[in-house]
């Protein structure tokens, strides 16, 4: 018997709505956030700022952010 992995189940409740995000923008510069390719965190494309989302909850406080490298830019969805 083989043992396959599966992706962690999603607790629905903590699914950021789409159209909510799109209401959001940076604390920093007032800019639109997009959502990271894997959908954790909120990036900052002006500020080179992540703002993680924990269980569907933006955390848009400069003290939760991570600074992004420009280079690493590129990687994320705009």
């Amino acid at each position: 018997m083989t043992d396959t992995a599966r992706p962690p189940a999603v607790n629905p409740r903590h699914v950021v709505d789409i159209k909510t995000l799109e209401m959001l923008v940076c604390p920093l510069t007032k800019t639109r956030l997009t959502l990271s390719a894997d959908a954790t965190e909120l990036i900052s494309v002006a500020a080179h700022l992540a703002f993680p989302i924990r269980e569907g909850v933006p955390m848009l406080s400069l003290d939760e952010a991570r600074e992004i490298d420009p280079e690493d830019m590129g990687q994320h969805r705009v």
